[in-house]
Parts: C-alpha cells; sequence; structure tokens
C-alpha cells in the first residue's frame, strides 16, 4: 500500500468524484466507502447500498489524498487512520490496510448548511413543544445539561439546537474535536482540538482546551463531546461556578449516561474513589437528555430525565418526559407518543424567582 503524504498547499474546494453526488443531495446524512465495489449511503435514517464503483484502490487512494493533503496530514503503513473534515463541514475518517482487510474504507459524516431550529424538530417528529419549551426554561436559568445518545443518534445536531437558547450577551466558549457547532451567538470563542503530526508532536487534547477555556472567563462551556478524563475537568467546572454548561456522552440511557460518565472521569489518571466521583457528578450535572435513533431510522428525544441527588452510593434519577413506544405500523415506522411523566422538576421555586412564568401544564401526563 502507497503511502498518503501531505505538502503545504491548501485547497478551498475537494472534488470527491463519485461521491460529489452524494454530497450534493441534502437527505443524505452518511457516505461510506468499504471498498471498491461497495459504496453506502445513509438517506432519510437507512442505509442504502449504491451502484457506486471504483476502478481500483489505488482510485480511492487518490481520493483520500485530495482530502489529506490540504490538512497538513498523512496516512500510511505505519499511521493507518486518519480524521479529517472538509470545507463544508462534513467529517471525514479514513483507514487503510493493513488494518482495513476490503481495501481503503472513507466514511464521511455530513452536516446540514443550514442551522435546524426548534420547529424542524417538532416537524420532524422528534420533539414536542413541551419538551423544547422545558429545555429552553433550563437554558435559561443555566442548568448543566448532558445530552446522552448512540452514533448517529442527533446528538451534536440536538447541542446545537438547544446552545441557539442561550443568550446573545453571554460569551460562550466551545471545545471540539471536529468543529461541527454552528452557533448564532456573536461572542463565541471557537476551539478545535489538534492531533499529533507525522512525527507524533504537537497534539493539543479536548483535555487541554477544557483547562484552557476556564482561564478564559465563559459564561457558557460548551462541549463538543466527553470520551475521556475530561470529563472530570466539566464535572469540576459545572461545580465551581460554570453554571449552564453543555456537552454530549455516548451512551444508551440515562443510567447507562451517569456510569458512562464515572467511568470517563477514571480515565482522568486522578485516584479517586467512587462515591467522590459520584458526588461531583449529582452535584455538577442537572439533565441528561437522551437522544436515539429508532429502528425505522428516525431520530427522537426518549427521555428528559433529571438528577436529583444521591442516596447511599446510587445517584437518584426521575424522567420529566419520555418517548412511549407502542408498537410498529405497516410501513415500518415507530409508533409511539411523546408525554409528560407528571413528574415536577426540583429546581420549579428556581423558574419562579428568575422571573420565568412556567405552565404547570406541560408537567401533566398526556
Amino acid at each position: 500500500m502507497g503511502e498518503l503524504e501531505v505538502d503545504s498547499h491548501s485547497e478551498d474546494i475537494v472534488d470527491l468524484g463519485h461521491l460529489n453526488v452524494y454530497l450534493a443531495d441534502n437527505e443524505i446524512t452518511e457516505i461510506m466507502v468499504i471498498s471498491k465495489d461497495e459504496t453506502y449511503i445513509e438517506k432519510k435514517g437507512r442505509l442504502e447500498l449504491t451502484n457506486t464503483r471504483f476502478q481500483s484502490d489505488s482510485e480511492i487512494i487518490d481520493l483520500c489524498k485530495r482530502i489529506v493533503v490540504p490538512l497538513g496530514r498523512r496516512v500510511d503503513e505505519s499511521s493507518p487512520y486518519v480524521d479529517a473534515r472538509l470545507p463544508d463541514g462534513s467529517r471525514v475518517h479514513i483507514i487503510i490496510p493493513p488494518l482495513a482487510l476490503k481495501g481503503p474504507t472513507i466514511t464521511i459524516r455530513k452536516f446540514s448548511k443550514e442551522k435546524l431550529q426548534p420547529q424542524d424538530l417538532i416537524n420532524f417528529g422528534s420533539a414536542y413543544p413541551q419538551m423544547l419549551e422545558f429545555l429552553e426554561w433550563c437554558v435559561m436559568i443555566k442548568k448543566n445539561i448532558v445530552i446522552s445518545g448512540g452514533t448517529g443518534s442527533g446528538k451534536t445536531t440536538l447541542l446545537n439546537i438547544i446552545s441557539g437558547y442561550i443568550s446573545e450577551n453571554e460569551r460562550i466558549v466551545t471545545v471540539e474535536d471536529s468543529a461541527e457547532l454552528q452557533l448564532q451567538q456573536p461572542h463565541w470563542v471557537r476551539l478545535e482540538s489538534r492531533p499529533p503530526d507525522i512525527k507524533n508532536k504537537g497534539e493539543v487534547t479536548i483535555r487541554d482546551l477544557v483547562k484552557c477555556c476556564l482561564r478564559m472567563r465563559p459564561d457558557r462551556i460548551v462541549v463538543g463531546e466527553c470520551r475521556s478524563g475530561e470529563a472530570l475537568d466539566m464535572l469540576q467546572a459545572m461545580n465551581t461556578g460554570h453554571d449552564g454548561s453543555l456537552t454530549t456522552v455516548h451512551s444508551n440511557s440515562p443510567r447507562d449516561c451517569v456510569r458512562r460518565l464515572e467511568t470517563l472521569c477514571l480515565m482522568s489518571g486522578m485516584d479517586l474513589p467512587a462515591r467522590a466521583i459520584r458526588e461531583q457528578l449529582s452535584g455538577a450535572v442537572d439533565l441528561i437528555v437522551q437522544q436515539a435513533r429508532l429502528s425505522d431510522g428516525s431520530r427522537k428525544i426518549i427521555n428528559i430525565t433529571e438528577i436529583t441527588g444521591m442516596e447511599g452510593e446510587i445517584i437518584t434519577l426521575q424522567d420529566l418526559f419520555v418517548f412511549k413506544r407502542s408498537g410498529i405500523g405497516s410501513d415500518g415506522k415507530v409508533i409511539g407518543k411523546f408525554s409528560s411523566t407528571g413528574i415536577v422538576p426540583s429546581f420549579m421555586a428556581e423558574l419562579k424567582a428568575k422571573g420565568i412564568r412556567v405552565d404547570h401544564s406541560i408537567f401533566m401526563p398526556q
């Protein structure tokens, strides 16, 4: 396998050949080349095998070069994968033999060029109005929110929308692995991590940047995703006056999200007892918003869950809003409805103290 080397030149536009037609289709969210004879797309939440064919592995390698050359990156047998970003913001992952056994593999995650609005989630059936009204209140009074979900569940899209509730008068610092957030507020400081160079030097991690942003007088800290020891730094920031922070975590339920955050904190290298981590977590995070991609490809908020404290060694949770699934229709669509659980959040007095007029009916079961 030949080496992909880079130079110092940059390009404003990347010609992706066979893949250009998929990049231009706004209904396609993912493009996946897994061999010269197999290219898949995700369209409207469904995977489809296309009729796109490459002549050889070398043609795919040439395509990979066009992607990595402007970025000062390389991929070869000794460093056989790379994460990159196209000029339009799409995220690209490349992995080649010997790790990719079928041949060079390219995965492109596309992002909408237009920022989605809360009403779009309602129109898509991803949420219902009372859920979003409640989340707006929570952002206004600076509750710390973790968006939880699996791969491709729409966590970043939801983070973008919830971030839109932040006041334009606040200073926002965002930290990301790959810049995907599309905030509209004027006072926005944008930080992006940096991988090591070809000599394995110069790496700047998410954790490094979280520590940096604490010294930048942020009103809000937004971390695109917690996936390692930076989770502990985030919790400590939330517990020391940086209220209203937002982040995402890979997990499949609110309870799983709590366990995942505990595990990530242990990856910080600090020798903390489990109870100390749980106390930090229960004192820092106010809400977990669970996002899911369902069997029909639709993406929905399936839980809004409050962390209420601890009982003994256990962090206590209570669902405020849920999506109740009742079956599958003849068209393969998931049947269900959004509903309040009847539980009123513990911080209602805080909402009133901040002058927010609360319609209690949104907490009545549907």
